[in-house]
Order: structure tokens, then C-alpha cells, then sequence
């Protein structure tokens, strides 16, 4: 069906034709809705106020003239822009997600616009001390002169992922408004609960009925990322006896001491503060403890399968070692899979990756093609059977107070959707 077809000499000039403050209004009208999930809650979405954006979404499809817009009793929200030429295309699609994660609060997002910044360090709010400095986040440095959108140091901003919801809006509305762009059908996905890992739990595929699809939900311009880490949930019970401590000699144990154990058994330099790159990990990010019982919580990631299932079978092993150890069953442990490598369902379809880096690369766009140190709703997607590959929405350092997106990643994210549109019709015989 691909052809090696030179390219449209269609000329983007998006950056002129798509003014910035299109962009930035928005964005702040998505992340001043708080949308945070709930990993507690067995409903979908995960919170009631996620149903605001995804109202919102609807309503702001249908106004800018996309088709079949529907949202489901999960809060899924689909829509078609048709196709405007005569001969057979593929279907492509573009997912982000609403929700923001839990980790951090998203209620009362107060973002700030900081207009050609200047290299120095930004007081995001004076009054805490609170500094978003290009000393200790380097990457900064890279927007100097460019437009911020930044936080008020006491939230998150939502830009993972409402700058990839943005830039599809935008890049649908402006395929709309200009017709001269050849394009295939298109769909767009906008889904709840992704940063709980059940963004795509739902997700009616047969419904969306794309070919391929990418998710538009990385960071840095030029991210193209084709491979995740395989990821489980581990949860280590410990169980302790309470004794008043004034009789408890001989009698009293402790759970947390114990607990304290097994965490130092584990490879301390195998953590996420100690690796980079393809190097998996695992990651103790919550513990709740008292003298009877302890729960420690942990994620286990790597890229490689095989030392994935190894990790899983290490903290299985240093229980029943620790057990025997105290002669007791002291310790148990649930683990719960949660996702896999998308490598293995792209790899057999590897032009659409191909597609995406050539639009980067005609838009003047160096391509970063490396593994996410994470996942994406793409992971489970492409082993539902849409492949899903992950592309920059411009936003950096998730999650947290420091979080910001620079407004110009986020025209070139327009800018990249419309042109894998294009390129997908131009190939196509």
C-alpha cells in the first residue's frame, strides 16, 4: 500500500497561520479543570470530575464541525474528521488522556505565561520559595527566548496530558479550516484514568476503528517513542504482634523493622533515582506502617522481558528467604501485571513510525527515537490491537510542581499531526 512518494510541497507555515494565544487559552481552559484520578476507586472514570473535561471536549468537537462525536458511559470521548480525498487511505488516530495523576495535587491549577524567558531562574511563587531553575532542570535552557507556561508552585500544570489534547483540537480545527491539506479518515480519542494505568482498560477499539494510531503524550520536541517498559504492581504485606511495650520482651514484633529488611534486600542502585535508558527498576513509592502490620507498594519496570520476569521472581524470592529466615510467615506478596512492551506489535507495522519521523524531519524536527521510562495508553492499545506508538507533546517535568510546557513545542506538535495526515494520503495508492 506505501510508495516512497516525494512529499506534498504543501508549505506549513503553521507557526503564523496558528497564533500562539490560540494555544495557550486553550490549554488553560483544560488545565484549570481539575481531572485528577483515583487509584482507589473501582469506577471509570476513577472521579466524578472528569466528566467536566470530557463534557467539555464533546461540546468543543462538535463546535469546530468534527463528526460522529460521541462520549460513553465511561466518559470515552471519539470523533471523526472524514477524509477529503477520493481514493482509499488508512485510518489513523490520535489519543491523549484527561486525567492528571495522583501523585501530585491538579486542584486549582494557577498557570503563568512567561513571555521569552530569559535563561534565569523563575520564582514560581516568591512567597514559599519556590524555584523552577535552569541549575538543577537543565533542559530549560533549551526554551530560552520561547513562551512558559508554568505553575504557581503549589499544583501540578496538567500538561501531561492536556498539551496533547490541545494539539489535537487545534490541529483538527485547523485540517478544517483548511481543506487544501489532503488527508485520510481521522479519528481522535480522548480517554480517563491513563495515570492509574487504566486509560485504556475501556477503549472500545472495533469502535474507533483505525488502522494505527498514535498517542500524542511524550515530552521533549522530536520524542518518537516506539518502546515501553514491561510494568507490575507489587504489594508487600509484614506482619507484626502488638504487645504493650512495657511487657513486650520476647514477645513484641515489629513489622516495620522487619519491613525495613526486605526493602534493603532489594538492589539499592537498581531504583529510578540510579537508572537511565533501557535499565529497568524497581520503585518503593508508598509505605503505610504500624507496629502490626506494614504494607510497602512497589512498581517494577524493564524493557528486556526476561529480566522483567526475573524482578518479579526476586521479590517473591526475598519473602519466602525472609520467612524462613524468622521461621514465621511473616511476609507475603500480591503482584499484579500491568502492562507490556509495545515493541513487539509495532515492529511488524514499523511504517508508521517511519511516517512520524518523516514528518518530524520535514518540519525541521530532529527525531529523538528511544524507549519511554514509562507507559502510555499506546502500550496497551497495540496489544489490543492498535498499534500505538507515542509522539512529544512538548510538557516537562510531570507530575509535580515544576511541571511546564513551552508554547512553541506545542504549535510543533500541531504541526506534526497535520503532517503524518498528509503523509499517510500521499503514500497511499
Amino acid at each position: 500500500m506505501y510508495l516512497n512518494h516525494a512529499l506534498s510541497i504543501f508549505d506549513y507555515n503553521l507557526k503564523k497561520m496558528i497564533s500562539k494565544q490560540q494555544i495557550i487559552d486553550r490549554f488553560i481552559s483544560y488545565v484549570t479543570i481539575d481531572t485528577e484520578s483515583d487509584p482507589n476507586s473501582k469506577t471509570t472514570p476513577s472521579t466524578e470530575k472528569q466528566w467536566d473535561l470530557a463534557h467539555k471536549l464533546t461540546k468543543e468537537l462538535i463546535a469546530i464541525g468534527m463528526k460522529d462525536v460521541t462520549i460513553d458511559t465511561n466518559a470515552y470521548v471519539m470523533a471523526t474528521l472524514p477524509s477529503n480525498i477520493d481514493h482509499d487511505v488508512p485510518t489513523i488516530g490520535f489519543i491523549s488522556h484527561f486525567d492528571t495523576t495522583p501523585d501530585f495535587t491538579g486542584k486549582n491549577v494557577k498557570p503563568r505565561v512567561i513571555e521569552n524567558y530569559d535563561g534565569k531562574d523563575i520564582a514560581l511563587n516568591a512567597d514559599e520559595n519556590i524555584i523552577l531553575s535552569p541549575n538543577y532542570f537543565e533542559d530549560l535552557l533549551l526554551y530560552v527566548g520561547q513562551t512558559l507556561i508554568v505553575t504557581d508552585g503549589t499544583t501540578l500544570l496538567g500538561a501531561d496530558d492536556k498539551a496533547g489534547i490541545t494539539e489535537i483540537m487545534t490541529a483538527m480545527e485547523y485540517l478544517i479550516k483548511n481543506p487544501d491539506i489532503k488527508h485520510g479518515k481521522i479519528r481522535v480519542g480522548f480517554t480517563p484514568d491513563e495515570e492509574i494505568g487504566r486509560g485504556a482498560h475501556k477503549f472500545d477499539v472495533d469502535k474507533f476503528g483505525a488502522d494505527w494510531a498514535y498517542t500524542m503524550d511524550g515530552s521533549q520536541v522530536g520524542e518518537l517513542e516506539y518502546e515501553n517498559f514491561n510494568a507490575a504492581g507489587a504489594v508487600v504485606f509484614v506482619k507484626g504482634k502488638i504487645v504493650h511495650p512495657g511487657y513486650a520482651k520476647g514477645k513484641l514484633v515489629n513489622s516495620m523493622y522487619y519491613a525495613s529488611e526486605y526493602i534493603n534486600t532489594l538492589p539499592r542502585l537498581e531504583t529510578p533515582e540510579h537508572t537511565e535508558g533501557y535499565e529497568g527498576f524497581f520503585h518503593l513509592h508508598h509505605i503505610e506502617g504500624k507496629v502490626e502490620e506494614t504494607i510497602l507498594k512497589y512498581i517494577i519496570r524493564d524493557h528486556d522481558k526476561d529480566k522483567f520476569e526475573a524482578r518479579k521472581a526476586l521479590m517473591q524470592k526475598i519473602v519466602n528467604d525472609l520467612n524462613t529466615k524468622f521461621e514465621a510467615e511473616v511476609f507475603t506478596i500480591e503482584i499484579t501485571d500491568q502492562y507490556f512492551n509495545m515493541k513487539e506489535k509495532v515492529e511488524p507495522v514499523m511504517h508508521i513510525v517511519d511516517i512520524a519521523e518523516e514528518a518530524m524531519k520535514a518540519l525541521d524536527i530532529d527525531p529523538l527515537i528511544k524507549p519511554i521510562r514509562g507507559g502510555t495508553d499506546g502500550s496497551q492499545l497495540s496489544y489490543m490491537g492498535l498499534p500505538c506508538p507515542n509522539i512529544f507533546a512538548g510538557g516537562h517535568n510531570f507530575h509535580g510542581r515544576y511541571e511546564y510546557v513551552p508554547v512553541e513545542s506545542m504549535q510543533k506538535a500541531v504541526e506534526v499531526i497535520c503532517k503524518i495526515s498528509e503523509i499517510t494520503a500521499s503514500k497511499a495508492k
